[in-house]
């Protein structure tokens, strides 16, 4: 018997720990070549470890949470196990089925007839016998998981590469996987699950569950199927008398029935209406108690023959009589349900503890980390950008059929970031101690938004060799990504430098928070018109521009104020000089 060992995975270059979030096997379990041991995290993304080998685990060395470095050994297999206990069941099952073959056959030649008869009697009443079991386990294996799958999408769950490859080569669109029910962690679908999904949707049983879905779109008309039976014993009536004249009554109360359920409905949707009348029954006893409310009396008097209540006095009358008692700054208080008197707010001190989801954790971490680690320097600059916009607006309805992809401001803003970046190195370093060490690659991280509210950077490797063509699908593809949590671990590693847009938000400027181990990152502000002085050859004018902020943070170990407000002023420039007339079709 051998003994393998199960390490933690290298997940991407600058990852070098990760932690165990759940165990899939436990000690003594049977694992197969590729099968899911054990699910674990990084602060880029969540992903499965497969197990190397195929054998049983003997030692499990970390516990859940734990935070393992990479390439440390975590579990224990011990192979060989399965393939001698596999010969051991099948040669005992062909010991009792060879002579019970030959033993029927010399009965049957020898015996007469009549015995002969009696025998095939017995053998009948087995099968018939052995049918029904099948027929109550049918029904019995789709109803688990037929609940499940009338659950709400789980849309911001996350999906490990591995699963969503496995979904691709199956056909199974993300709409359907975000119907699987996950037992991974925090509801995740595992590999376990998705074969399980696939093996069942083959077997012909995920049809059931999906047919189950519109028992959800029947619970609408349910409350107006509920009204029905209280027309339902006018029928029950008619048939033991079998006349004519009982019908006639049962139509009578039928609209009667029917107008109060029609009615009543306008009613509640109506409540300010009869609440703004309301003192007209008593308005001697609130002017006699207090003459000032009596112009706010006298405008719903004006509306007074409206009284769409009054074919209910007996609820008129309640609402009458209800707002009598207290004092009249609740009457207007109810239409905005805000009252006008400060003594009449009610400070309840209510709280609500929300914990962090791990994302949230492994984040909050990384930004403390990154301001204990660099000493933070923040520049501005103010770019005009209206030839961007302008020349944008001129071609994103032509680049978006000839490409097949959306133009957007951040391709535009990366490709003149990238030809900066060539002229300033040292923005394009990290530092390893005492050492620089300046990256010959331009990877800049675009920071995106996910759905959760969380946030994630990935990586447009080789910035600086595509044009806007090839910028727009990466930008495009690498937010999509995110989004949908099809992101790859080596889609959000290797990054050199960061741009992050904050006035996708509405925000003019920031002051980010460098990305480690980079130096430098950039924000955007939103683009705001602006009059601004132009200076030209007859002297100075006063133009709108689109104009837009900018903010670089630095390491000030590395790059000091002269080089970091050069860079973003350069950056600034570039923006200003697009070409308004670029032709970028010409670059395919």
């Amino acid at each position: 018997m051998a003994i393998a060992e199960l390490v933690m995975p290298k997940l991407g270059e600058s990852i070098m720990e990760a932690t165990i979030l759940k165990w899939h096997k436990k000690v003594g379990d049977h694992v197969t070549l590729d099968e899911t041991v054990l699910d674990i995290a990084t602060d880029k993304v969540d992903s499965e470890v497969p197990s190397t080998v195929e054998g049983v685990i003997t030692e499990i060395l970390y516990n859940v949470n734990d935070v393992v470095p990479i390439g440390t050994v975590i579990v224990r297999v011990e192979t060989g196990t399965a393939q001698a206990a596999a010969p051991a069941t099948p040669v005992a099952e062909p010991v009792p089925v060879a002579p019970v073959v030959p033993e029927p056959a010399p009965v049957v030649v020898p015996t007469p007839q009549p015995i002969a008869a009696p025998a095939p009697q017995p053998v009948a009443p087995p099968p018939p016998v052995q049918a029904p079991p099948p027929v109550t386990e049918v029904p019995y294996t789709p109803s688990a998981p037929m609940v499940e799958l009338l659950s709400k999408p789980a849309s911001n769950r996350f999906y490990s590469p591995l699963v969503l490859n496995i979904a691709n080569s199956e056909g199974i669109s993300l709409s359907e996987l975000e119907r699987i029910p996950g037992t991974g962690s925090d509801g995740r679908v595992s590999k376990k699950d998705i074969l399980q999904y696939i093996s069942d949707k083959k077997a012909g049983r995920v049809p059931a569950y999906q047919a189950a879905a519109p028992v959800y779109q029947q619970a609408s008309p349910a409350p107006v199927q509920m009204a029905a039976p209280v027309t339902a014993p006018a029928p029950v009536a008619p048939a033991p008398v079998a006349t004519a004249p009982i019908p006639e009554p049962v139509s009578t109360p039928a609209p009667t029935t029917v107008a109060p359920s029609v009615i009543e409905t306008p009613a509640y949707q109506e409540p300010i209406v009869p609440v703004i009348p309301a003192p007209q029954p008593a308005p001697q006893s609130v002017a006699a108690v207090q003459p000032a409310p009596q112009p706010v009396v006298a405008q719903p008097a004006a509306q007074e023959p409206i009284k769409p209540a009054s074919r209910f006095p007996e609820q008129q009358a309640a609402v009458y009589s209800a707002p009598v008692p207290p004092a009249p700054q609740a009457v207007y208080a109810t239409a905005s349900n805000k009252v006008s008197d400060p003594s009449g707010v009610q400070v309840t001190g209510a709280t609500e503890i929300v914990e962090m989801d791990r994302m949230r954790k492994l984040i909050a971490k990384h930004m403390v980390d990154s301001k204990h680690t660099s000493p933070h320097v923040t520049s501005f600059a103010e770019a005009d950008v209206t030839n961007m916009v302008l020349w944008r607006n001129k071609v994103k309805n032509e680049f978006e059929q000839r490409e097949g992809t959306k133009l957007t401001f951040t391709p535009m803003f990366v490709e003149c970031i990238a030809n900066v970046i060539k002229r300033f190195p040292y923005i394009n370093c990290s530092l390893d101690g005492d050492k620089i060490i300046v990256k010959k690659d331009i990877n800049i991280g675009m920071a995106t938004a996910l759905p959760t509210g969380n946030l994630i950077v990935p990586v447009i490797k080789g910035a600086d060799q595509m044009n806007i063509v090839g910028l727009s699908k990466a930008v495009n593809g690498l937010a999509d990504a995110a989004r949908n949590a099809k992101l790859k671990p080596e889609d959000t590693t290797g990054g050199t430098f960061t741009l992050t847009n904050v006035g996708t938000f509405g925000s003019l400027m920031g002051t980010p928070i460098i990305n480690q181990p980079q130096v430098a990152i950039l924000a955007v502000g939103a683009i705001k018109k602006r009059p601004m002085v132009m200076e030209g050859p007859d002297g100075d004018t006063i133009a709108i521009r689109h104009m837009m902020y900018l903010s670089l943070s630095y390491d000030h170990r590395i790059v000091d104020g002269s080089i970091g407000a050069s860079f973003l002023t350069e950056v600034a420039k570039e923006f200003e000089k697009w070409d308004i007339n670029k032709r970028w079709f010409h670059y395919l």
